[in-house]
């Protein structure tokens, strides 16, 4: 479903495996069976047009292909879309992986902005966005990811918004003030952009 909203798996791409792969020559049926979410990247008339195969729209799942293969007809369990923790926690190391430089690189400009709890801060901000996020997406409130992720930015930034208050007791209250909305205002705005990625 990914791939088929970015555009990377699409009618042309699909053409091209069957040309590059040479699929006439080895196969002698003339049916492509595609993932069921690859639908809304793929013109099927214009495979057919192209290479001469038919495509069929299988299961969302391949472990759910050697049953649908049986009568050609998904059920609607085969069509249905689950997101288990198991799946999401996939997602973690990904992103984690991809988003180190940008969290160390933060860190250490944050460590002498604002000191070791900004430098904690910005290193919060992305393990919410990339572990906490997967793992309690279900339970948080509202449909859209951004907002989903907004809210739990929020949530990670309340108690570095309230360290102030504790922490600098001496300070007036428009400076503490000033420094909780610094983390009450980046923290769930960064947050719902990693969601969203």
């Amino acid at each position: 479903w990914c791939a088929a909203g970015k555009g990377t798996f699409g009618t042309d791409e699909i053409v091209n495996r069957v040309f590059a792969t040479h699929l006439k020559d080895v196969v002698t049926q003339r049916k492509l069976i595609l993932p069921q979410l690859g639908a809304p990247g793929v013109a099927a008339h214009e495979v057919k047009k192209r290479t001469g195969f038919w495509v069929e729209y299988g299961p969302v799942r391949a472990a759910e292909i050697p049953e649908y293969l049986k009568t050609h007809q998904a059920t609607p369990q085969m069509r249905k879309v689950e997101f288990p923790l198991r799946d999401r926690m996939v997602l973690i190391p990904v992103d984690l992986i991809r988003l180190i430089p940008y969290t160390l690189a933060a860190a250490i400009v944050m460590y002498f902005v604002g000191g070791w709890i900004s430098s904690l801060a910005a290193i919060t901000t992305v393990l919410a966005g990339t572990v906490l996020f997967p793992i309690l997406l279900p339970w948080l409130p509202t449909h859209n990811f951004s907002t989903k992720g907004f809210l739990l930015g929020l949530l990670a930034a309340l108690p570095f918004a309230l360290s102030p208050f504790f922490r600098h007791p001496d300070w007036s209250w428009y400076h503490r003030l000033g420094q909780a909305l610094e983390f009450l205002l980046a923290m769930p705005a960064v947050t719902a952009f990693i969601a969203l990625n």
